[in-house]
């Protein structure tokens, strides 16, 4: 995982099979909400990542933007091509990450796999939607899949 400068906090991922993922705060430093919040966004991605590719998926793209907004994850489980929002969260006070993908969202990340499709040519191609949650709890990271999450809003 790259190093941030010394103005950002840097993480150190080391997720074995079998094991915790641990993450420790190599530099903390004080920092804005916002860069705080990135970092457990990007955190939070990274486990869900490896997640994904120890359950099997082929990570196509991570951040995929569109005019609707961003796709946390495309990747390809078999011959589906899925399409995965992650939610991380420090704690619970605001609810678990799953209660965050709300119905407008569904609709947002449908719209964007609708434009992904069409831009690689995937039309015929079967896909689904993924729910990954990364709850953080002091120093390790419990990650969840839920497959088929959710269907595309008619």
């Amino acid at each position: 995982m790259p190093r941030r400068h010394e103005d950002r906090e840097v993480f150190d991922l080391r997720a074995l099979r079998g094991h915790p993922i641990v993450v420790r705060i190599l530099q903390p430093q004080m920092a804005m909400a916002t860069d705080k919040r990135q970092s457990l966004g990007k955190l939070g991605e990274d486990l869900a990542c490896a997640e994904l590719e120890r359950r099997g998926y082929a990570i196509l793209e991570r951040r995929y933007r569109s005019r609707f907004g961003e796709i946390d994850v495309v990747a390809r489980c078999g011959e589906e091509i899925v399409f995965v929002e992650v939610k991380a969260r420090a704690g619970d006070q605001f609810g678990g990450g799953a209660a965050a993908v709300t119905p407008w969202k569904q609709r947002r990340v449908a719209q964007m796999a609708v434009d992904y499709l069409a831009r690689h040519q995937l039309h015929d191609r079967p896909c689904r939607f993924d729910v990954v949650t990364v709850d953080m709890d002091g120093e390790h990271g419990r990650v969840e899949v839920y497959a088929h999450a959710f269907d595309a809003p008619g």
